[in-house]
């Protein structure tokens, strides 16, 4: 039984332009896995989550998402001494069920893609939160630039703008298309990333996009 889902999870996500896809080698893992029963159920209630939200109003869209996966345990957040070292693709988030703070950034914004959120208004933002030492991320929601933008954090499940999340320190923000520093009222100016020796979210965008990693 377990194995015809896993089939047929393959083919559901066959029609949709942007997808979640099942590989072989990620089939062969989940098949393997001593935690099978808790996987396939993990990936069974988050394709119906999709199914589900598809046509609703945006915000109960952006809750719904962020509720769902905001269930799946944390790890540990960025550590504000060292690089980012591993960021996971949404298959990897949900199939092994913990991950760090971007990686629920990074499933929120593939899920929310695939349910028709365009990626320019979509944005990566990495915060303080007063009383840490760690960076945190957070993922935006913005139409308008000059307006607060609504936050997705995997440290609440309420999906309220930026300037009533009084503990969170705005730094800078990114997507697909550009980067900004931010205030908590709106996007600023433009900036250019400093990502060192290697550029985590290109090599991020080429793993899903070009690999199905």
């Amino acid at each position: 039984m377990k194995r015809i889902f896993l089939l047929i999870l393959i083919l559901y996500n066959i029609t949709f332009a942007y997808e979640f896809k099942l590989n072989k080698d990620d089939i062969k893992y989940i098949q393997e896995s001593k935690k099978q029963s808790f996987i396939v159920n993990r990936l069974k209630k988050y394709q119906s989550l999709k199914k589900k939200v598809v046509d609703y109003t945006l915000i109960r869209k952006l809750s719904h998402v962020n509720s769902f996966l905001n269930k799946i345990l944390p790890k540990h957040d960025i550590n504000a001494n060292s690089s980012i070292d591993y960021w996971a693709t949404p298959k990897e988030f949900l199939i092994q069920g913990h991950g760090d703070c971007e990686d629920y950034v990074i499933s929120k914004y593939f899920t929310l893609l695939e349910l028709g959120i365009k990626k320019q208004n979509l944005y990566f933002a990495v915060v303080k939160v007063k009383g840490e030492r760690d960076y945190h991320m957070v993922l935006l929601y913005i139409e308008d630039k000059k307006k607060s933008p609504l936050v997705l954090d995997n440290l609440s499940f309420k999906v309220i703008p930026f300037n009533k999340r009084k503990k969170l320190i705005p730094k800078f923000a990114f997507n697909e298309i550009d980067s900004y520093k931010f205030t908590k009222n709106g996007f600023t100016q433009k900036v250019k990333i400093n990502w060192g020796k290697e550029n985590k979210f290109e090599k991020l965008l080429k793993r899903v996009y070009e690999k199905n990693e």
